[in-house]
């Protein structure tokens, strides 16, 4: 189930991944979340394959942040999760398509973190381009997309992002890790910690943005708040007796103590102490969640694990992606050639880089040449090629369909 080659020039590897970006270009200039499936617009995944391809291609961005105002949230309207502010999920454009999802209507706002990083890209793109007009001509919608976040986003008022689906045909988990079923075993209202780290971000991005826009007002508001939910987070999430994030905080304020990939993407959105962002460094690296091919999803120490479980531990490039930023971004450079070398190592055996792959013993299994124990990957994913991109390099180039 894999194949062994040589080394792939890393010239090569950049000049098929931005072929491969090239081929999920929308004519307006977002990236398709994928193909074959996917190929349409999402929330977090065109979001996120933006940020990873700034410094290639920063207009990707720019078109990302526009297309991705225009559908905001305007009404509060349940069957498609729809609440004033709210950044889409997915957008499904031709009638065909919809009827595969006869009970969602389209837009489809079924997304806790897509909202808070529309503003962490955008500060990311201002800080980047320096493009000061196109913050202010989208000014009102990172209000709005802000707000969201400090009312609806939080239903506790407890001052973290959740989730409860409105439409009982909608996504039941709606972080990255979503899913139409209860695969993670969390009751709602769901408060994931990768969220709690994303909704930081976007405090401290919207901080930045407003102090552009000559608000100083609401720019100490937000920085208010993310000091506020630093402290929460570092409190609540925190398990001593094995120094690591929980998983999330369900809908009795319970812990879901469970070893996986999520509190890892806490490390580049700076909500962690140094001292904890060392722990949660070394605990990727364990045996039960590292591979030579990347951090898994989820530990072969949980009694739920499945090696070819889509979320409950296979191996995603974009979720590796995450920890490789935060870890540069604490300074743990040896940890992140570690993730480096082994996405290297899985696009060399597998000849690309898919959706996500398995993981078994140390033996690589793909999963985009078609189902593997009910598991199938995408072939070409937006935000798994994007992440290797911005791993294996940053020169200019230019993404065209």
């Amino acid at each position: 189930m894999t194949r062994t080659s040589g080394a792939a020039a890393l010239p090569d590897v950049k000049r098929a991944l931005l072929e491969d970006l090239g081929r999920l270009r929308a004519p307006e200039g977002y990236l398709f979340a994928g193909s074959p499936r996917y190929h349409t617009l999402f929330g977090r995944d065109s979001l996120i394959s933006a940020w990873q391809t700034l410094e290639v291609d920063p207009s990707i961005a720019r078109a990302t942040l526009r297309i991705l105002s225009r559908f905001q949230g305007r009404r509060v309207h349940p069957p498609a999760e729809e609440e004033p502010g709210k950044i889409l999920h997915e957008h499904r454009f031709d009638a065909a398509s919809r009827m595969e999802l006869p009970h969602w209507e389209f837009p489809y706002y079924g997304s806790v973190d897509s909202t808070p990083l529309f503003l962490v890209v955008a500060e990311a793109y201002a800080r980047r381009t320096g493009d000061s007009s196109l913050v202010s001509e989208l000014w009102d919608a990172f209000v709005n997309a802000h707000r969201w976040i400090v009312s609806c986003g939080d239903r506790a008022a407890d001052g973290y992002a959740e989730y409860e689906r409105q439409n009982p045909h909608g996504l039941f988990h709606q972080g990255w890790k979503d899913g139409s079923e209860d695969h993670l075993s969390i009751r709602p209202p769901v408060a994931l910690v990768e969220v709690q780290g994303y909704v930081y971000a976007a405090h401290m991005a919207f901080a930045s943005l407003a102090g552009q826009q000559g608000r100083p007002d609401l720019a100490e508001d937000a920085r208010r708040r993310a000091a506020s939910l630093r402290v929460a987070v570092n409190r609540d999430f925190w398990l001593p007796e094995v120094n690591f994030y929980a998983l999330a905080i369900d809908g009795e304020k319970r812990p879901r103590r469970a070893a996986t990939s999520n509190p890892g993407h806490l490390l580049v959105m700076g909500i962690l102490p140094p001292e904890r962002a060392r722990l949660v460094a070394t605990r990727l690296f364990a045996d039960d969640l590292w591979t030579p091919y990347g951090i898994r999803t989820h530990a072969t120490s949980e009694p739920d694990f499945d090696p070819y479980g889509y979320h409950l531990g296979s191996v995603w490039p974009h979720d590796n992606w995450m920890i490789y930023r935060g870890l540069l971004a604490h300074g743990f450079a040896q940890g992140a050639a570690r993730v480096q070398g082994a996405l290297l190592r899985a696009y060399d055996e597998l000849g690309k880089i898919p959706e996500l792959y398995a993981v078994e013993g140390d033996d690589l299994v793909d999963l985009s040449a078609g189902p593997v124990h009910g598991t199938r990957a995408n072939p070409l994913q937006a935000w798994a090629a994007g992440a290797l991109l911005d791993i294996v390099g940053r020169e200019p180039a230019s993404i065209s369909p």
